[in-house]
């Protein structure tokens, strides 16, 4: 007895939809790219000062001597020569086995290692993820205290150690909790993502954009902090005053959330929030003595690395103090390897532990590190190739009829739409200081100044744009829709643009 079957349905096929590249594909592109226009490009080169800066006006055109298979070699060792690649004395070429500078970024790359072990081996003893809940247990009754309070915390981490994924582990505390004080969800997503975020944007020693980008201008990761710093303490202040008002207008009429409320967020006793402190993990004496080891290793960290004879004196060229440290990368690397240990042995992690988180937390940050020399290697194929000035001659006559203040203001906005194609800050300002930075000298503006715009730009587009986990990882964890987000955010983006062109504006007229 045959049977037969009823016919399935075909489901038409679903198309696949589109994902922004990862940091590293675009830079592979990018690097390609670079490669085919230096064919087209002319070389040239300006005449080198003491310092080996370009002097302004002494552009003239050389020939780069270079071969078909010399510029084939350059793309196939751009890698390579972006970690360790030397600068020949006398060519000026890159290569892995030359005798000369290293050109490379070896040592931005075993600090990003570095302070990714110390990141992990932090979190891994939950001291950072329970103090920040007892704050919020503590200031549970007063609402605009405890939005303040959580917010300054995330920015100041994200001012020092660009504290940005970290942030999508407290969805789960901080969602419930601003539900409870009568808030609602988009109040929990403004005090993350904003608060994280305008630490970023206003980087004071954040290894992942100030070091990265200072290192790749030629100047000390403590050049600039003190603007830095000004702007930290003003942006920060407008962003919790921002995202406050829109709480406390949500809770007095519920109907102006932008977010809504799902089933079961306004089934609670708004006007009380219960005491048990049973839900609430302990800050035992270990974690205590974790977060004060953490704090001091990044207060030593700034120390170690501010120029404090021209931040206290006001000039450039000042003798250094008798206790300035001058660290660099290769210090701080070392330093963080060691407060990693530290950490593990304040903590009682024991060795295995201890062993293997550091290893898998420099394992996390691979991905960054990578990002650093394939950038670099893109700059090594336009050193070699003998373009790199050619590109800087060709942006000289419009840094020439600009004043030092409009020049900043146009380096953040240059560096907008970088952003959005890279939103890697560490690849970002690794692939655009070497431009930017000789441009400051022709613009006779501190360096520090373009570096502050260029970190300032990273961090105003990575408050919005698609491209970043953070956003999109924040806004769907909180279960809020993305364009209500943007719709919530956008006129603090317009008051912080402005802030910002005024403070490195100011900042390039003072220099």
């Amino acid at each position: 007895m045959s049977t037969t079957s009823a016919p399935s349905e075909e489901k038409p096929p679903t198309k696949a939809k589109f994902a922004f590249p990862s940091a590293l594909t675009v830079l592979v592109i990018v690097t390609v790219a670079v490669w085919l226009l230096a064919f087209l490009v002319p070389s040239g080169q300006y005449d080198r000062d003491r310092a080996g800066a370009p002097v302004e006006g002494t552009y003239h055109r050389v020939d780069s001597g270079q071969s078909f298979v010399d510029r084939l070699n350059d793309l196939f060792l751009s890698p390579v020569n972006g970690l360790y690649g030397i600068q020949d004395e006398k060519t000026a070429l890159v290569a892995p086995d030359n005798t000369g500078a290293l050109y490379g970024s070896a040592g931005v790359f075993l600090f990003v290692l570095a302070i990714g072990a110390f990141i992990t081996v932090v979190f891994a003893t939950g001291a950072l993820d329970r103090g920040i809940g007892r704050l919020a247990h503590r200031l549970r009754e007063r609402g605009a205290l405890l939005i303040a309070g959580v917010m300054v915390v995330f920015s100041l981490l994200g001012t020092v150690e660009g504290f940005a994924e970290e942030t999508l582990g407290f969805y789960g505390l901080i969602v419930p909790l601003m539900l409870a004080l009568g808030y609602d969800r988009m109040t929990a997503v403004g005090v993350i993502i904003l608060g994280a975020g305008v630490g970023v944007l206003c980087s004071t020693v954040n290894p992942f954009a100030t070091g990265v980008a200072s290192s790749a201008a030629g100047i000390s990761l403590g050049d600039g902090i003190v603007l830095r710093s000004a702007m930290w303490i003003v942006l920060t202040g407008v962003t919790v005053a921002y995202v406050i008002r829109y709480a406390q207008r949500v809770r007095r009429d519920p109907e102006r959330s932008l977010s809504g409320f799902l089933p079961g967020d306004r089934d609670r006793d708004h006007d009380r929030v219960s005491d048990d402190d049973s839900d609430v993990p302990e800050l035992t004496g270990l974690h205590k003595a974790v977060l004060v080891t953490t704090g001091l290793v990044f207060a030593f960290m700034i120390f170690s690395v501010v120029p404090w004879s021209s931040a206290l004196t006001g000039k450039a060229d000042a003798t250094p103090y008798g206790f300035e440290l001058g660290w660099s990368f290769p210090q701080l690397a070392a330093l963080f390897l060691c407060a990693a240990v530290l950490v593990g042995l304040v903590a009682r992690m024991g060795e295995q532990r201890l062993s293997s988180t550091i290893i898998q937390g420099a394992a996390d940050f691979v991905s960054p590190a990578l990002v650093i020399l394939l950038a670099r290697g893109v700059t090594t194929i336009m050193n070699n190739s003998k373009i790199t000035d050619t590109v800087l001659h060709s942006i000289e006559g419009v840094v020439k009829g600009t004043s030092s203040g409009l020049f900043a203001v146009i380096v953040f906005l240059v560096n907008l739409p970088l952003a959005f194609l890279i939103p890697s800050t560490s690849g970002h300002a690794t692939l655009a200081m070497p431009i930017l930075a000789p441009l400051a000298d022709f613009a006779g503006v501190s360096r520090a100044v373009v570096v502050t715009a260029w970190q300032a730009a990273s961090g105003w587009m990575n408050l919005w744009v698609p491209t970043t986990a953070v956003t999109i990882g924040g806004v769907a964890l909180a279960k809020v829709g993305y364009d209500k987000y943007l719709r919530f955010v956008w006129p603090l983006l317009v008051v912080l643009a402005v802030l910002i062109c005024g403070f490195v504006a100011l900042g390039a007229v003072a220099t």
